[in-house]
């Protein structure tokens, strides 16, 4: 098969891509190279440097792509009130851009990132399942949202077999530790390791939660959806069920690192949540999958990075 996996320079498009590559599958990529790097991308995953254009799509004219797994995009809550117009551009304009390309390309499967960040909050609610209405906090969630009903009305005109997938608080090996506006779970371990910070700083309560959900995990969910029937024109929760307290997150580190950095509160970020974690009752009558638990994760992570002090 051959597939169009966008975003491959980043932590979960490059996971996709190189699972894609060693089960025997053609792939290339689009990327800009704003937040990956070029040397996460797999070898032999063909590499188009850009942004998700007109421009940038015209080279692919000639290839046919079984699926699009558009990963792709600006994946910060926080930065999407910095630079509402990038984010956009980024998140929702590249989706119709590869949906119009998908029509040419007479390519009828696109999976497409979205995110738990759509939900927002409802008060005295911590638990979203698909059929709850979408509250976004932040534009990021709005963009998201709006490309999923862009998909939505492309299936019922056009006769896309899409999935949105709305990942929950992706981490694990190769996350992007330099960003420090996105990944709670990364952010909080640079800081941890890195001497030029002498504190840790928490920004919001060290009661938000997250649903944390290990990147190997939701890389065989995102694959198996790929022709699994049940994933279909749905949109799906992709997340543990479980959720980690952020005093959790930080116990832990303190523990597993050997580390004994103070932690400073802050005030948070604008259109932050609280918490929510993911009811996912439909992704489990979908496929078989088990998320790992927080701390085998985190602890897969350290290992990973050989920083791992106290087992």
């Amino acid at each position: 098969m051959n597939y169009l996996v966008t975003g491959a320079a980043g932590f979960i498009g490059s996971k996709i891509a190189g699972s894609l590559i060693k089960q025997g599958h053609k792939v290339t990529t689009i990327d800009n190279l704003s937040t990956g790097y070029e040397s996460n991308i797999p070898n032999l995953c063909k590499f188009i440097k850009g942004d998700i254009s007109n421009y940038t799509i015209a080279k692919l004219r000639n290839e046919k792509f079984d699926a699009i797994l558009h990963i792709a995009g600006q994946s910060s809550g926080e930065l999407s009130f910095e630079d509402p117009v990038n984010d956009l551009s980024s998140n929702t304009t590249s989706t119709l851009l590869l949906l119009n390309f998908a029509i040419e390309n007479k390519c009828k499967r696109f999976i497409y990132a979205s995110t738990m960040s759509i939900y927002g909050e409802s008060e005295g609610k911590e638990k979203f399942s698909e059929l709850d209405t979408p509250h976004p906090k932040s534009l990021y969630a709005v963009g998201k949202l709006a490309s999923e009903n862009y998909l939505e009305i492309f299936n019922e005109h056009y006769e896309i077999i899409y999935t949105s997938l709305r990942y929950f608080n992706v981490y694990g090996p190769g996350q992007n530790l330099e960003n420090l506006k996105q990944g709670m779970v990364s952010i909080y371990l640079k800081q941890f390791i890195d001497s030029n910070f002498p504190v840790v700083e928490v920004k919001g309560s060290l009661d938000r939660f997250r649903d944390l959900s290990y990147i190997d995990d939701v890389v065989d969910v995102t694959i198996e959806s790929i022709h699994n029937k049940g994933f279909f024109n749905l949109v799906v929760n992709i997340g543990s069920g479980k959720k980690t307290k952020v005093k959790k997150v930080i116990e832990l580190m303190h523990g597993y690192l050997g580390s004994n950095k103070n932690i400073k509160l802050s005030n948070g970020t604008p259109g932050d949540q609280f918490g929510i974690y993911a009811n996912n009752s439909r992704l489990k009558s979908i496929c078989n999958i088990e998320f790992r638990p927080f701390s085998e994760g985190l602890k897969n992570m350290l290992e990973e990075l050989n920083i791992l002090k106290i087992k």
